[in-house]
């Protein structure tokens, strides 16, 4: 998109998104928004403003202006958690151009950020979460058995080794021919981690492959859809609502709850806190340690549930 503001402002921005892809790698998709949320607040300044964003009239802006662009996003349906990320786009620009000199928005920093209400991760029970990965509940839907092979591989690697959709869709079919008991997965700012795989979850990954009537090189995608090409996250959730029904699952059952029941159930038998940290490739502890909550609120329901004293 053209982001409105002066040369030395245009210039700023691309150094900046050129910064976060080479220096914080960060992944194209979150760079793309980045670029799409300075650019909507720039496109609002203008208006705003009556004048074309420059530099120093960024370093002149008032809390007040921020607290303008922030109705302005939130009369425009903007929820909390979307407009949370835009302004720490913002943010992240502001102290890009402090750092190299080029002036300081101070007002960005003024500027309360809005509240999140607090969720915690909705893991399946250990039971549901086992039945979701076998194939024979799809045993009467009308598709080639390749195809359910197919999701119950990808299902299995989100339950069974913790992955994302797109960790799972990037695998390689190179990848497939060395799978013994790990692999080697690409996570968000193309870091990679070695991820260890049960003996089930690399058979189901054989099973699928004897059955693909697609073949590809080495780098081509290991998960292909019904015409060879690359498989859409959104045939994996379609896969999954299918199930939902046949299993009576709630709403909540999404592919990527089944990454937080990996790490819910691991925790639940003892798994230490820093493994799992490395098993998800979450950057941060302060991330994991949320699954310590899901674990309290469940002894919680149990003990409630139970103890005769508790009603």
């Amino acid at each position: 998109m053209t982001v409105p503001g002066t040369t030395d402002v245009a210039a700023e921005i691309a150094r900046w998104l050129g910064h976060l892809g080479a220096e914080r790698r960060m992944s194209p998709k979150t760079t793309e928004a980045y670029a799409r949320d300075i650019g909507r607040f720039m496109e609002f300044l203008a208006a705003h403003l009556g004048e074309t964003p420059s530099l120093p009239r960024l370093a002149r802006l008032t809390p007040a202006d921020i607290r303008a662009f922030m109705a302005a996003r939130r009369a425009q349906g903007l929820g909390n958690r979307s407009l949370m990320r835009t302004l720490a786009a913002c943010r992240s620009f502001a102290r890009f151009l402090e750092r190299n000199g080029k002036g300081k928005v101070a007002a960005l920093a003024a500027v309360r950020l809005p509240r999140l209400a607090k969720s915690l991760p909705k893991p399946l029970a250990a039971n549901a979460a086992t039945q979701v990965v076998r194939s024979q509940w799809r045993a009467s839907e009308r598709c080639e058995p390749w195809i359910v092979a197919r999701d119950a591989a990808v299902l299995a690697l989100l339950y069974g080794a913790g992955l994302r959709i797109s960790e799972a869709l990037g695998l390689k079919r190179g990848d497939a021919a060395e799978l013994r008991d790990t692999v080697v997965v690409t996570g968000k700012g193309n870091k990679m981690r070695m991820v260890p795989l049960l003996p089930q979850v690399t058979r189901l990954i054989a099973d699928y492959l004897a059955l693909c009537p697609y073949q590809g090189p080495p780098q081509s995608p290991l998960f292909v859809g019904a015409r060879g090409g690359p498989l859409s996250p959104r045939v994996v959730q379609l896969a999954m609502a299918r199930l939902r029904g046949a299993l009576g699952l709630p709403d909540s059952a999404t592919p990527h709850a089944l990454r937080h029941s990996f790490a819910t159930h691991l925790l639940a038998r003892g798994g230490d806190l820093r493994a799992i940290q490395e098993l998800l490739g979450h950057a941060s502890l302060s991330t994991t340690q949320i699954y310590t909550a899901v674990d309290v609120e469940r002894l919680l329901a149990v003990y409630n549930s139970t103890h005769p004293r508790a009603s």
